[in-house]
Parts: C-alpha cells; sequence; structure tokens
C-alpha cells in the first residue's frame, strides 16, 4: 500500500490543529504492524504489507487508521458530526491484471455523523467524494454501520464492527469496470459497471495488553462483494467476491 504520502498529508492537517488543543495534547495509540490483504478491491491478488497503526484524539479532532482524519465540528448528547479526509489506495495493472488500467491513489473527503452514547458502542454513516484520480477516476463513496466493543478479561479489549459499503457508478467502473480496450489487451470479458451497493465487511478486533503503555492489537475482516461489483468480470475471471484480512501491530498507548 502507498500509505506514506497520506500519513504525511494527514499529520500535517492534524498538526494545524494543535493551536486550539495545547493545552491537552494528543492521547492514544500509535504503533507500526503488518497486513496479510487483498491488493485490490477485486481481490485478484493478496499481499503482505507494512502498515502504521494510528488511534489517537484530540479535542474533537481524530486521526485513526481505518477512518483517516476526522473533525467532530457537533458533538452533542453522543450525537458527532463533521469533516473528515481519508486515504483509497490505487492500484497498478501488473500480474493478472495487465491490459487494464492503473488507478491512482486518491483522497476521499467527506462528511460523517455518528451515534455514541457510551465509549463501547456507536453507530454511524459517511459519505464522501474520492478525488485526485486520473482520467475520470473517482467518484461518490460511503458506508453505514455500528461497532461494539467489550471487554475479555485479563486486561484484552475485543470489539466487533459490521459496515455497509456503497459507490455509484464512475466510483464503481474505476475499480470494477472494464472496457472494449482493456478487455482486448488485459483477457478478461469487458464489463460496465453500475452503482449501488458494492461490499458488506464483518471485522474482529482484539487488543492484548504486554506491557505498560505497550499492546498487540489485531484485527481479522471477511468481505462479501455485492450488486455489479460482485458481477465484474475482473471478479469472476481473476478475484473473488468472498475476501478475508488480517492485520497485527505493536502500538504504545500514552
Amino acid at each position: 500500500m502507498k500509505t506514506s504520502g497520506c500519513i504525511f498529508l494527514l499529520l500535517t492537517l492534524l498538526g494545524g490543529t494543535a493551536d486550539a488543543y495545547a493545552a491537552d495534547g494528543p492521547s492514544g495509540e500509535v504503533g507500526v504492524g503488518v497486513g496479510y490483504q487483498p491488493y485490490d478491491p477485486s481481490a485478484s491478488r493478496y499481499e503482505t504489507v507494512p502498515l502504521p497503526y494510528f488511534d489517537l484524539d484530540w479535542g474533537d479532532v481524530s486521526l485513526n487508521t481505518d477512518d483517516g482524519l476526522t473533525w467532530s465540528a457537533f458533538n452533542v448528547d453522543g450525537w458527532s458530526a463533521g469533516p473528515f479526509i481519508n486515504y483509497l489506495s490505487g492500484r497498478d495493472a501488473d500480474g493478472s491484471l495487465r491490459g487494464l488500467r492503473d488507478v491512482s491513489d486518491m483522497a476521499e473527503l467527506g462528511g460523517f455523523v455518528q451515534y455514541s452514547p457510551a465509549e463501547f458502542w456507536r453507530v454511524y454513516a459517511q459519505l464522501g467524494q474520492a478525488v485526485g484520480g486520473g482520467g475520470g477516476q473517482g467518484g461518490v463513496l460511503g458506508q453505514v454501520g455500528g461497532e461494539l466493543g467489550y471487554p475479555l478479561g485479563l486486561g484484552i479489549i475485543g470489539s466487533s464492527q459490521l459496515a455497509a459499503h456503497f459507490a455509484d457508478a464512475r466510483q464503481m467502473s474505476t475499480f470494477f469496470g472494464v472496457s472494449d480496450s482493456e478487455a482486448q489487451a488485459s483477457g478478461i470479458s469487458s464489463y460496465k459497471a453500475s452503482g449501488g451497493f458494492q461490499s458488506v465487511t464483518l471485522t474482529q478486533n482484539f487488543d492484548f495488553p504486554l506491557a505498560e503503555h505497550w499492546s498487540l492489537v489485531a484485527s481479522a475482516s471477511w468481505t462479501h462483494l455485492l450488486g455489479s461489483a460482485a458481477h465484474s468480470s475482473i471478479v469472476r475471471e481473476q478475484g473473488d467476491v468472498n475476501q478475508g484480512s488480517v492485520q497485527t501491530a505493536i502500538s504504545y498507548k500514552f
């Protein structure tokens, strides 16, 4: 994954809020780990990649590995809402995807609303626009979901998350469409993708204490493609409708 540019951008934006929260400073976890996950949304192949880990709060600003940089501009009685910026990994059309077009790394800009009356559970929705892609790439995408956390004993904390992802036709075509010229070059059947629900993902997370301030965090996810994504010729001929991933990291709490 090409994460370094995105992390630099997110940290720069987070640093821009420092004056507002200088008295308290950030709190949370940072670390580094490794993941085994699909190379692209079609799961044309899997790869093992190094991954940064962030779960930071600084007043109403949060930086999270999964959710990106968020600002809770509205925060009352468990309800919060505001803007966010996140990173969308692109795709190099090589290997089994040779002949398709490359997909640029992009940023997702949008807004979210969340209800979390207690720290251990939340329901949320977000909607964003993928920007920075070339050749008509990018589009509207979002998700709705919920997460529940719970103690498992011996200081171990678990959480389960279920999310449904959707995208418009342009965004779906970016990763799942195959033009006639791409079909000739790649040998993958041409396919015109349409908008709608793209996938549903179930994620199980664990936080194991190791020592004071140190933890081992781990997660496992299962994703099932839906609708136009599931019917894509890329998925049918080179990928998989059912996909899995695992990540683990050593984190430092402060």
